[in-house]
């Protein structure tokens, strides 16, 4: 099996996620293969942490979490947010102490959920998005192949309108491989915000051959079109053995 964390280059450091169509859940999968000492948080709202993460918990507002945090110190695998003060929800934890937690706390690898898009397998990110630890290591940039061929609306897109001034897709109309290629490499798409960070596109849920084809075909194009990363991993998060389907290198 390709190994996940090789090809997501999360072996160390801290590697945030982005975008739509599944980050929480590729989050969730690095954890569950890593064989060392493992954060998972945000900067952002996220929902409560799944209890087969089989991590312990730590919820406290900024000025607590790193007080909290000493007494799991032998802890694998920890998951730390403030209160959300919304249901079902926890808050974000300040970007700067993510750092500061990873270093002190000597974590091998932090992961962060870094935006949010509301459910959707696609979006735009607005100004101050995505909210990123200093010196982050890795982004993965993620979008859903089921979006490809659907028409670009609320129903698949977090801020549409803005999709649309993006990538040229028309709302209403099918988005396509092209449109999605744009996205990835777009100044103003979900390239915004990385800085000199590096970046992994992923296009994930890619769940048959239909969706391996348009996926592919988006993958290429966002490699002509991008000199800031040198593949695009297509994958499907949810299959815990074989979560890689291809790699496309440039």
């Amino acid at each position: 099996m390709t190994d996940l964390l090789d090809v997501l280059e999360a072996r160390s450091g801290i590697v945030c996620a982005i975008g739509a169509g599944g980050k929480k859940t590729a989050l969730y999968a690095i954890a569950r293969h890593h064989p060392g000492r493992v954060a998972i948080t945000a900067t952002v709202f996220t929902p409560f942490f799944p209890e087969d993460l089989e991590a312990a918990e730590v919820i406290a507002e900024n000025s607590d979490i790193v007080n909290r945090l000493e007494a799991l110190r032998d802890a694998t695998r920890v998951a730390y947010a403030c209160p959300g003060g919304k249901a079902g929800r926890h808050g974000g934890v300040n970007a700067d102490l993510v750092r500061r937690i990873h270093e002190e706390m000597q974590f091998d690898l932090t992961l962060v959920k870094a935006d949010g898009a509301r459910m959707r397998w696609i979006k735009a990110p607005q100004p101050g998005e995505p909210v990123l630890p200093p010196d982050t290591d890795t982004v993965l940039v993620m979008v859903s192949a089921r979006a490809l061929g659907e028409p670009l609306g609320e129903r698949i897109a977090h801020r549409p309108e803005k999709v649309s001034a993006i990538t040229g897709a028309p709302l209403g109309e099918p988005f396509a491989p092209e449109h999605m290629a744009q996205l990835l490499t777009h100044p103003d798409g979900l390239l915004a915000g990385t800085g000199r960070t590096a970046v992994i596109p992923v296009i994930n849920m890619v769940d048959d051959e239909d969706r391996r084809r348009l996926a592919s075909r988006a993958a290429k194009m966002a490699l002509e079109q991008s000199s800031r990363f040198d593949r695009v991993v297509l994958a499907q998060m949810r299959d815990r053995f074989a979560p890689i389907v291809a790699i496309l290198d440039r």
